[in-house]
C-alpha cells in the first residue's frame, strides 16, 4: 500500500506522519523505524540528519497510534518514497510507503 503526503518545497522542514489507528484494531505501536528508498529502489534505514538522493530526515517520534518524521532539503520536481515500519505491542509487524514530491512554493 502507497500513501501520498502533500508537495514540499526544498526549502522547507516540515513534520510528516502516518496515522495507523484505522490499522491497529485495538493494538498500539511499540516503536517506528523510518526508511528512504533511493533512486535505484534500495531501502536505508534513516536516523536525524541523514540524506538519502537530497532529501534530510531529522526528528522521529510515535504515539501509540502516529509515527512522525520531520523531513527537510530535497531535489526540485523529485517524487521520494519514504517508508516506515512499526512494532505492535504484541511484536507483529507492519510498514507502509509514502510518496512526496518536492517542489517550489509548494
Amino acid at each position: 500500500m502507497s500513501l501520498k503526503w502533500p508537495s514540499k518545497d526544498p526549502d522547507e522542514t516540515l513534520d510528516f506522519s502516518i496515522d495507523w489507528s484505522r490499522f491497529l484494531e485495538g493494538r498500539f505501536i511499540s516503536s517506528g523505524t523510518w526508511y528512504f528508498y533511493d533512486a535505484n529502489g534500495v531501502k536505508t534505514q534513516v536516523s536525524d540528519g541523514n540524506t538519502v538522493d537530497g532529501l534530510t530526515s531529522g526528528a522521529q517520534y510515535s504515539t501509540t497510534t502516529v509515527t512522525t518524521i520531520v523531513l527537510s532539503n530535497g531535489t526540485r520536481n523529485k517524487d521520494y518514497r519514504v517508508g516506515c515500519a512499526i512494532v505492535f505491542g504484541d511484536g507483529l509487524v507492519a510498514e507502509r510507503t509514502v510518496r512526496i514530491r518536492i517542489r517550489d512554493g509548494s
